[in-house]
């Protein structure tokens, strides 16, 4: 006769069904601690590179708020006994508003349009592609990513003394609009192309034309990338050099990269000035990307991780 024994769960089942229950992962006691690991190298790199960047901002604001015989007789990172913004009055009289007020139209009057044409274009792109016209469209705006403004300098200057706009604000804007087209295409058809299908379907099915398609739906689901081309664009352009140099010669028509080169050799030996010209040069772009800091890295995150 034989007897079947019966015996309850041990420890060993008991914690298996524990682990069951908890979708295969061990417990741990309440109270424990889970230690990651800290990548010291990276760590350590990116406070050395954060004191590389730092480091020449600092000795830039501290030596325009120096005297010029001060500035000689100091140590050049430490800080002035009596600070003095006796430089930047000097720069503010010496034209700075006006080359600033030469780089804000440049920049406005050229970012708008290249953004307006580029999104235009992009809608299409991605909508009517397969038309034989906007296939040869699109890989001419791929083409013209890979010329560089350097290469093309002696035939848009002809063109501009062909056009009659030398030494003009305009003279700069038009080439700074072609260049930033490309790039602004590249960005938005990726963007366009993420919007589902079924919602332009809709917009058509509810009667929608084109037109009302592109402002009332496109337009609003691709505002990050809109902002993030923008401020990519005025960035670029606020900061253009070889446009401003070789289209125009009045010095009222100076954007304020060239008014700080022509500054500099100016008043090369005032190291104090030509340094309050840089700060005064660089804030506006600071303040750009304070206040789009946000708009641009969701932009560029959105576009990236698609």
């Amino acid at each position: 006769m034989s007897t079947t024994a019966t015996t309850g769960p041990g420890p060993a089942s008991g914690e298996s069904a524990e682990r069951r229950a908890g979708g295969g992962r061990a417990s741990r006691p309440a109270g424990t601690r889970i230690r990651g690991r800290y990548n010291w190298l990276a760590g350590l790199s990116g406070w050395l590179w954060l004191l590389v960047v730092i480091v020449p901002i600092y000795w830039i604001v501290v030596t325009s708020l120096k005297t010029q015989a001060n500035y000689f007789i100091t140590n050049p990172l430490s800080p002035p006994d009596e600070p003095t913004f006796d430089n930047y009055r000097f720069v503010v009289d010496a034209g700075f508003p006006r080359y600033f007020l030469n780089s804000l139209i440049v920049s406005v009057g050229a970012v708008f349009p290249a953004v307006l044409i580029s999104f235009m274009a992009a809608y299409a792109i991605v909508r009517a592609g397969h038309r034989r016209f906007l296939r040869t469209l699109n890989l001419m705006f791929l083409a013209g990513l890979a010329v560089p403004l350097q290469a093309v300098v002696i035939p848009v200057y002809l063109i501009i003394i062909r056009l009659q706009t030398y030494d003009t604000l305009l003279a700069i804007i038009l080439p700074s609009i072609a260049f930033a087209i490309p790039l602004s295409v590249l960005v938005l058809v990726n963007f366009i192309r993420d919007v589902p299908k079924e919602l332009f379907e809709s917009m058509r099915l509810d009667g929608a034309t084109e037109w009302g398609t592109l402002w009332h739906l496109a337009f609003p689901l691709t505002r990050p990338a809109l902002v993030t081309v923008s401020i990519y664009n005025l960035l670029s352009i606020w900061n253009g050099f070889i446009l401003p140099l070789i289209l125009t010669q009045s010095p009222d028509k100076r954007t304020l990269p060239l008014a700080l080169w022509a500054f500099q050799g100016q008043y090369g030996v005032n190291v104090p000035a030509v340094m309050a010209s840089v700060v005064l040069t660089t804030l506006p772009i600071l303040v750009l990307y304070v206040i789009g800091r946000r708009q641009l890295l969701s932009g560029l995150t959105a576009g990236f991780s698609k």
